[in-house]
């Protein structure tokens, strides 16, 4: 049985693309949970875990005004991020989360509130500002639970818009290479 993160470095390489990663609250996870697949270095360019809100602009390109009337948990700023790594780190895709893991809110918002978003090639199948395509979850639990399912529904997000996008021929080349399955 495979991984949602085995399935999105084996779709990625098939279609020969790239992913450049973008997280806050889950720090480092969704990175970290790609590259434990073996061969992610054909598919993943890297991450950047702007943690502090004043990063998210100034390595991603979230718009300050933005971030200052909303704060860092917003549905733009999720869409900001994943754009905003997608072209800093040269990929095909980028994937952004934000949130509020707890024990605290911030920012007026409660714990659980978090934002998830995939931006991929402009002209493609998302269907938002930039090709880019953005959840708003409300998740219950723990501080590392919340994180956890942060990184899950992300890579879902993602691997529901390279679904999309399939022409049957990444299927075909798939099915091939990994023993006709």
């Amino acid at each position: 049985m495979s991984s949602p993160a085995a399935d999105v470095v084996r779709l990625l390489t098939v279609r020969g693309e790239t992913l450049a990663v973008a997280e806050s609250l889950t720090g480092g996870l969704v990175a970290a949970d790609i590259t434990t697949v073996p061969g992610a270095s054909k598919a993943f360019r890297g991450s950047v875990t702007a943690y502090a809100t004043e990063l998210k602009h100034e390595l991603l390109g979230v718009d300050a005004t933005l971030l200052a009337q909303r704060g860092a948990v917003d549905s733009q700023v999720a869409a900001q991020m994943a754009a905003g790594v997608r072209k800093a780190l040269g990929a095909d895709w980028g994937l952004a989360t934000t949130g509020v893991a707890g024990p605290e809110p911030q920012d007026g918002k409660p714990v659980g509130t978090v934002f998830v978003a995939v931006a991929g090639p402009l002209g493609r199948h998302c269907d938002s500002a930039g090709g880019g395509k953005v959840e708003a979850l409300r998740l219950n639990g723990d501080r590392a639970e919340i994180r956890m399912e942060s990184v899950r529904s992300v890579l879902a997000l993602l691997l529901k818009e390279l679904a999309g996008e399939q022409t049957g021929n990444e299927l075909a080349q798939d099915t091939e290479q990994n023993g006709g399955f």
